[in-house]
């Protein structure tokens, strides 16, 4: 994925708490869009193989959601991770996280993450088709810097974890807001 490329058009289907739903269960569908996501706005997505995995629930998501105060001072309005989950999954998993500031993105179907050329097979792990490992920085729905875990490849038998690190993407926004060295 190059920078200046425009992140693709998709719905992604997203439970949301409704006080005015009865019962054990307050959720309702929701669609939201690509352009609900990222409009106006300049965001970092970071992308990982599952909810509840090793990496993801002890480095990578708890990294962003303790940072989210340094990454708002570097001019980033929103922090969202998604995953190849259902929305089911991922709002249990913000829970279980403790989520305040991170907002989960189900990509139930894997349809955004086939269109960014990030759906890997994981048949190996007893995954099936989940996201490879990458963190982006968009601005207004196009991607100003990319950061993906070397190796991308089906079947993998390793899990890459530090190019889409939080410490790296910090390392990034520092570096661009530096002056240019005559």
């Amino acid at each position: 994925m190059k920078s200046g490329t425009k992140l693709p058009d998709v719905t992604f289907h997203t439970r949301v708490r409704d006080e005015a739903v009865e019962g054990p269960n307050p959720f309702r569908w929701e669609d939201k869009t690509t352009a609900d996501y990222f409009a106006g706005k300049r965001v970092i997505l970071f992308s990982l193989p599952g909810a509840f995995t090793p990496t993801c629930s002890t480095y990578q998501l708890p990294g962003f959601e303790k940072g989210y105060g340094e990454f708002k001072e570097k001019g980033i309005d929103e922090i969202y991770c998604m995953s190849v989950n259902d929305s089911f999954v991922m709002n249990k998993w913000a829970l279980d996280q403790g989520l305040e500031n991170v907002k989960v993105i189900p990509d139930g179907s894997g349809e955004f993450t086939r269109k960014m050329g990030m759906l890997v097979d994981k048949d190996n792990l007893g995954f099936g088709m989940r996201s490879w490992r990458y963190a982006t920085v968009v601005n207004d729905g196009v991607v100003e810097a990319w950061f993906e875990e070397p190796g991308l490849m089906d079947n993998c038998p390793e899990d890459p974890y530090g190019v889409s690190s939080p410490e790296n993407l910090k390392k990034h926004l520092d570096e661009a807001k530096e002056p240019a060295l005559a």
